[in-house]
């Protein structure tokens, strides 16, 4: 993990259409001011404090730029009928943290993350984990019911990441 900067998550709501729009931003100010972008007038709703950060590979010093990802959030199991807390019910769940890949909204205008990109978060998570730990698996944004009424936690930090449970209370 290269070029870890915290910031904020946020969150922005379209009176003219009510989409939302997320995004992450390098400070710690969220941006009160409404904004127009093309036929959008975004409103702030919410911000969360998270980090952003880049893949580097050690051994061939590949670097996998991931601005498409907004932040990674921790399923809690918010919705039964949720495609993320269905997934999460069909593993072993004290074997297995799920976590939220949050990408740009509005998805449909918004680049997201590449499968290449995706890959390569997966793998770094799954590599930090050994056979004392819980493994990650990490799930694209879309396979949530509805982002608006999700309950997932925002990682606010790399070491929330690999804690358990146990060090998190």
């Amino acid at each position: 993990m290269v070029n870890i900067a915290s910031g904020l998550v946020v969150m922005k709501k379209c009176f003219h259409c009510n989409k939302v729009s997320t995004c992450f931003v390098f400070h710690h100010e969220p941006p009160l001011e409404p904004c127009r972008e093309q036929s959008h007038f975004w409103n702030y709703v919410e911000s969360d404090e998270s980090f952003h950060f880049d893949l580097k590979c050690a051994k061939c010093d590949t670097l996998v730029k991931l601005d498409e990802l907004v932040c990674l959030m921790k399923c809690t199991g918010c919705d039964e009928r949720c495609g993320v807390c269905i997934f999460m019910r069909s593993l072993e769940p004290e074997e297995v943290q799920v976590y939220i890949a949050m990408g740009r909204r509005p998805v449909e205008e918004r680049r997201q993350l590449s499968q290449e990109q995706f890959g390569a978060l997966e793998a770094y998570f799954n590599q930090k984990t050994d056979s004392s730990r819980r493994k990650v698996k990490i799930v694209r944004h879309e396979m949530v019911k509805d982002l608006d009424k999700c309950y997932a936690e925002v990682v606010s930090d790399a070491d929330m990441l690999f804690a358990t449970s146990d060090e998190v209370n």
